[in-house]
């Protein structure tokens, strides 16, 4: 099965469990970016970030290079943003028609992901979902246990599909 891992990261969070999922399924990953690259910190990026989900921002986005017609899997990941999934995963899935596919869903948090995989499978209609995971701090879960724990998601996956 041709598999691509799509994602967005602000603090690299959801880069690190893609490069991790890409290491044991051979994927190609496709990194979602801004074409805003100032780099928020602190209360202000809590501030803006929550603002673009509210307002419901799409950002500009640089050009992504993926043929999601060419995969049987995509999984797609974003860090969540006021229990959302961050918005240019929004951006991206606007501008991208994606139907007929198996659907795999992450998301990274410090806190909660509140109703992100809802959002995310509203966003997907005409789709199958065959797993969703959340992350809180994976880069505190170590190497080896991240990597553990995203086998055992995939293992889970492909009971179900």
């Amino acid at each position: 099965m041709k598999t691509a891992i799509i994602f967005y990261s602000f603090e690299g969070s959801s880069a690190l469990v893609a490069e991790t999922i890409k290491e044991v399924l051979a994927a190609d990953v496709f990194e979602i970016k801004t074409v805003d690259t100032m780099k928020r910190t602190g209360l202000g990026l809590y501030a803006w970030g929550g603002r673009q989900v509210v307002m419901r921002t799409k950002p500009d986005l640089v050009p992504l290079n993926v043929d999601v017609n060419a995969y049987d899997l995509i999984i797609l990941g974003a860090p969540v943003w006021a229990w959302s999934p961050s918005p240019p995963m929004y951006s991206f899935l606007s501008k991208t028609s994606i139907s007929g596919k198996k659907i795999a869903l992450f998301c990274c948090h410090g806190g909660g992901k509140g109703k992100v995989f809802d959002k995310f499978k509203a966003m997907l209609p005409g789709n199958t979902f065959v797993g969703e995971i959340d992350f809180m701090n994976p880069a505190k879960e170590g190497r080896d246990a991240l990597k553990k724990k995203i086998e055992e998601w995939l293992r889970g996956m492909g009971e179900k599909g």
